[in-house]
């Protein structure tokens, strides 16, 4: 993982973020599938798109302070999607500067920042979003889910290229289909509702499995009907 700026002397984000909005999917930590899934975003909708994690969990006291009784969302519907900097530009708000990655530096630098500086930072802008993927499994089969939501306007308070985006019944997609399904913790996202087009463009690929984020009346395989 820190093998990049400790070899070529900085972080490849800003890079990686520039190629990204001229429609170059670039995607870290060697993820094939994760760069495949953003070259389809951009060209379903003909626009700068991202890879980001979908591991990160926003505060119970900034989901009180900043969401609660003012979006429709429960705290489980609501995630951090983060990832060191590389996010287009053109996805961030307003005051979003070259940086370094702060993780890295701990782990790697003594001192002033080095060979860490070059992530691209900012809150991601709010708007709409279709988080997806595109994923082979260990018997080379193809599977697929998506995710239509929004970033929210609350500030992350926090670093990277980062945004809370909020997905109806997250929670529980979380739970039933990227952990059980054992999907890597990288999601494409493309900056608009564009679920429609990515579900046939999966189904002409021939995916028999492609995963949603189902509402709360309708049960996951896997899901126990009593809780």
């Amino acid at each position: 993982w820190p093998a990049f700026p400790e070899q070529f002397g900085f972080e490849p984000c800003y890079v990686n973020s520039r190629l990204a909005s001229r429609g170059i999917p670039v995607a870290c930590e060697v993820d094939i599938y994760g760069a495949l899934s953003e070259f389809i975003g951009y060209c379903v909708t003909n626009d700068a798109v991202t890879l980001l994690d979908i591991n990160n969990s926003v505060p119970q006291d900034l989901y009180d302070e900043d969401i609660k009784g003012k979006y429709d969302y429960k705290l489980t519907d609501t995630f951090m999607g983060f990832h060191c900097g590389n996010t287009p530009l053109c996805k961030l708000k307003a005051g979003s500067a070259i940086k370094y990655q702060l993780i890295q530096h701990r782990l790697l630098e003594k001192g002033d920042p080095d060979f860490t500086r070059g992530t691209l930072e900012g809150d991601i802008e709010a708007g709409k979003i279709t988080f997806f993927r595109l994923q082979s499994a260990a018997d080379t089969s193809l599977h697929a889910y998506i995710a239509q939501g929004e970033v929210l306007p609350v500030a992350t308070k926090s670093f990277g290229g980062i945004g809370i985006f909020a997905i109806p019944e997250m929670g529980r997609f979380y739970r039933h289909v990227l952990i059980e399904k054992r999907y890597p913790h990288h999601g494409a996202v493309a900056f608009s509702h564009c679920g429609k087009a990515l579900f046939s463009i999966f189904k002409y690929l021939g995916i028999e499995d492609i995963s949603f984020n189902q509402p709360k009346n309708m049960l996951y395989k896997s899901e126990n009907p009593f809780a």
